[in-house]
Formats: structure tokens, C-alpha cells, sequence
């Protein structure tokens, strides 16, 4: 019997520990996604909210590389050869950082996985780097940070929406080269 009561107290111990890391983030997990034919354009990003906070120019500050979301930096796959926003990108996974203005954005598709926010951007690693415009959205706003995509046969829209801004990358997907 006394044997059992050390056995008891580690399982217990375990079972707390893993309870503990099951608890929801307060930026939980999301899953934007595109498909064309066997192909498709996946992104994974920290989905802050907003609670009241002023976002762009506040929070998230103008002129200065951003995560693109909250937690570890968003990551962009691409199991095919895309063009996006009429640059060719290489199949492959990316980090998707974004340096917001208040009329355009900086997109950075950067080669160095597994960041943690920002912090460590490294511009030497930067794979591709456009301009976007801003898009106000009037009345309309987004309490978290939403990324979505508009599916158009071998094209295909990533929005990324929060508080009452938005910007579109423009996906055309690649037949593969024979």
C-alpha cells in the first residue's frame, strides 16, 4: 500500500500539469486556408482580440515589423510554386510579418521559422517584401484579428482584417512545370 501512495501522487501531478496546458490562450490558435486542384495556401497565426484597445497606431504601432497576430510570428505554407501579389514564391513554409502604416502596409515573407513575435526579425532573411494599400472598412469592425480567404479557381484573396482595417495579398497559384 505504501508503495502505491508515491505512484498515486505522480500520476496525480501529471494529470494537474497536463490540465494546466490545456487552457485556452487568450490569443487562440487560427487557420486560414486556400485549395486549387492538389495544391494549397495555408496560414496559422495568433488571434488577438482587441478589448477595448486602440489597435493600429496604438497597440500594434505604425513603421514598426509586427507578427501579423500574437504569440509565435504567422507562418504562410504554400505546398506549390505561388505568385502573390505578382511575385513568385517558392512552395514552402514562411513567417508572414507586416509593417503597418495608416494608408499601406509592408507584406515580409521572411525565410526563419519558429520566431516568437517579432522581436528577432532578421531582414537579411526576407524573402519578399510589397506594399499594400489599407482598406477602411466604414462601420464595420473586427474585435480579433481575422485572416480569411476568397477562393477564385487558380487565384485566391487573403484578407487580414482588425478594428476597422484591412488589407488583400493577391494568391495565383502555379500549375506545376512539366
Amino acid at each position: 500500500m505504501i508503495r502505491l501512495v508515491p505512484a498515486f501522487l505522480i500520476i496525480t501531478c501529471m494529470a494537474a500539469y497536463g490540465q494546466e496546458s490545456f487552457k485556452s490562450r487568450p490569443s487562440p490558435v487560427a487557420i486560414a486556408s486556400a485549395r486549387y486542384k492538389d495544391s494549397y495556401v495555408k496560414i496559422v497565426y495568433g488571434q488577438p482580440q482587441k478589448r477595448g484597445r486602440l489597435i493600429f497606431g496604438g497597440l500594434v504601432p505604425f513603421g514598426q515589423v509586427w507578427r501579423t497576430g500574437a504569440n509565435e510570428a504567422t507562418e504562410l505554407t504554400a505546398t506549390r510554386d505561388i505568385r502573390i501579389n505578382g511575385f513568385d514564391l517558392k512552395a514552402g513554409t514562411y513567417t508572414l510579418f507586416t509593417i503597418p502604416g495608416p494608408d499601406q502596409w509592408t507584406i515580409i515573407v521572411n525565410s526563419e521559422l519558429g520566431q516568437w513575435g517579432s522581436y528577432n526579425h532578421n531582414p537579411k532573411l526576407d524573402i519578399l517584401r510589397f506594399d499594400v494599400p489599407v482598406h477602411g472598412l466604414g462601420d464595420a469592425e473586427y474585435e480579433a484579428l481575422t485572416i480569411w480567404t476568397e477562393p477564385k479557381l487558380d487565384q485566391a484573396e487573403i484578407h487580414i482584417a482588425w478594428e476597422r482595417t484591412m488589407v488583400t495579398l493577391q494568391v495565383q497559384f502555379t500549375e506545376p512545370k512539366q
